[in-house]
Order: structure tokens, then sequence, then C-alpha cells
């Protein structure tokens, strides 16, 4: 009786099981970055960064100037993980996401919430690599704005 049960729960979960697909993985690297923001963890920011990785942000001056800041990863990890917990919350939305075996593309429209205001929107675009079987953000760069978001 015993083993037919485990035998019955068994098969009942492997029908149910949904393998995860590449895609699926690209999301779960990408996602560990919010996780590690909202939760102000710079070790686990750090994690979802290649060791090589390069982060940008396109801002505009007053004046209507075009920059690129570079930041680096180890800092932004710092900076965040100095926020009180939650109050950092990037709502994202996997628009687009290639992949050509170790390389993949994601693009995601965003709204940043600080302390549960609306802080400003834009689109995140990042370049990941799998090293050692796991997805790993090589390159992020964003735009930000404060409107229109929609």
């Amino acid at each position: 009786m015993r083993h037919s049960l485990l035998i019955a729960i068994l098969f009942t979960m492997v029908l149910h099981a949904h393998p995860q697909t590449t895609e699926d993985s690209v999301k779960t690297a990408v996602n560990l970055l919010f996780d590690g923001m909202k939760t102000s963890d710079a070790a686990k920011i750090q994690s979802a960064f290649a060791d090589s990785a390069l982060l940008q942000t396109i801002a505009e001056t007053k004046e209507g100037k075009l920059l690129i800041k570079n930041e680096s990863i180890k800092d932004f990890a710092t900076s965040v993980s100095k926020i009180a917990r939650g109050d950092a919350d990037e709502r994202i939305q996997f628009q687009t996401i290639k992949i050509d075996g170790p390389l993949a593309s994601a693009w995601t429209p965003y709204k940043f919430y600080y302390k549960g205001q609306f802080s400003h929107c834009g689109v995140d675009s990042y370049q990941l690599v799998r090293l050692n079987g796991q997805w790993k953000i090589q390159y992020l760069i964003d735009t930000r704005r404060k409107q229109p978001c929609d």
C-alpha cells in the first residue's frame, strides 16, 4: 500500500512538473538582480552579474545633452544595499528575449518605485552570457524618464 501511494505521488509530480525553458532561465537570472535590489542584498545583486560586466545609464542633462554614465557593479550593489529593505522596487516586463547558444538578450520596460512612490520609468537592455551553466548579466544599459511610461 505504501509503495503504491508513493508511486502515485511521484507520478502526479512528474505529470505536473514543468521543466524550465532556456527563456525562463534567462528571466530567472534577470530577476535575481531585482530580488537583490528589493531585499537590499549586495551579494545577491553582484551574483547576477558576470565578473567583467558593464553597467551603464543613458541620462540627459538639463540642457538636453545625452550622457552615458558608467557605474561599477560593486558600487551599485553597495549603494542599493544601504537602502531600506523593500524601498527600491523596479517592476519590469519581459518584452523580448532572444537566445543563441551561450548568448541572450533581454529587453524589459520598467517602472521604478522608491518607498512606494513612482520615481521614473524606462527600458533595461541586457546582454547575458551562460557561464559554467548559469546565465550572468554581462552588460546592462538603461534609459530613465519621468514620462511617458506606457
